[in-house]
């Protein structure tokens, strides 16, 4: 059935959905009407996202950031965990690039730029939130961040978070360790290991938020007793709002790594491929 380019944009902004054929545009080829059509559904989100009164107000803490400073203090621990020392600084400068808080000034850059336009939509809605503006759809689900690539979009809400229990910025970089390979960050070839980590796809979800609960933990944690009472207080507070985990290896993932000498490692190998995972001999079980 015939439609409008008028009609693509509504039903794209307000709902993210679109042709992916771009018959609605003209152009005597698919490449064509795709750049005249991606091109149309990205200036009418531009526009919208614009044109919508916003309430919150920029967070002093965006004010001069150094994102390679910020990388370093937030991620560095997670990095440190993982990874060996002669690669830790390659992705540690590869995060401190991949860090994007959208914010006012770089919101159109940023939904000209990412590759796919449905990205690009859920990104205005993350946008439209952490301002304090209506979203595009009342069914929108609310983000405070989103990994796509290499790239972590993050809400500007970080800046307004419970210290205590959540680190979005964590949660998102750790996703960049299975989009990324290691080639692409220079580093060396290993057989059986294409990227920076291999995690299981179904836990990848997982391992997002066991890395960010684990992050708050180390860091309001200064000593084995006061690691444990705060993974008591994540136990007893809410838990990862995903069906895609599972709530006790979730659990018995943090209190691994809570035991364990290297926490960062025992998260990763919760959540391995089966063929790379080890049989645990020891580990305290959650209640």
């Amino acid at each position: 059935m015939s439609t409008s380019p008028q009609n693509e944009i509504a039903q794209f902004l307000g709902s993210g959905e679109h042709d992916g054929l771009y018959t609605a545009w003209p152009g005597d080829s698919l490449l064509t009407r795709g750049r005249n059509g991606d091109h149309a559904l990205r200036q009418a989100l531009i526009s919208v996202v614009n044109d919508r009164p916003s309430r919150a107000k920029m967070p002093n803490g965006l004010v001069g950031l150094d994102m390679e400073a910020f990388a370093r203090k937030t991620i560095g621990p997670m990095v440190r965990g993982l990874f060996s020392a002669a690669e830790q600084p390659a992705v540690i400068e590869m995060l401190s690039r991949s860090i994007i808080f959208l914010t006012p000034s770089n919101i159109e850059s940023v939904l000209l730029s990412t590759p796919f336009v449905g990205t690009a939509w859920n990104l205005a809605n993350l946008y439209l939130l952490s301002r304090g503006a209506e979203p595009l759809s009342n069914d929108v689900r609310e983000i405070v961040g989103l990994s796509e690539g290499t790239r972590c979009y993050v809400s500007i809400a970080y800046f307004h978070r419970d210290v205590r229990i959540e680190d979005f910025v964590v949660h998102e970089a750790a996703h960049v360790f299975h989009n990324c390979k290691r080639e692409t960050i220079g580093l060396s070839k290993i057989r059986g290991h294409e990227w920076l980590l291999e995690i299981d796809f179904g836990k990848r979800e997982m391992f997002a938020y066991a890395c960010e609960a684990y992050s708050c933990i180390v860091n309001c944690g200064d000593t084995p007793a006061a690691r444990r009472r705060l993974l008591t207080e994540i136990k007893s507070g809410r838990m990862p709002p995903d069906e895609r985990v599972d709530v006790n290896d979730y659990l018995q993932a943090l209190c691994d790594a809570v035991d364990a000498r290297n926490g960062w490692k025992r998260i990763l190998e919760s959540c391995a491929p089966p063929s790379r995972r080890r049989v645990k001999s020891t580990g305290r079980p959650h209640p």
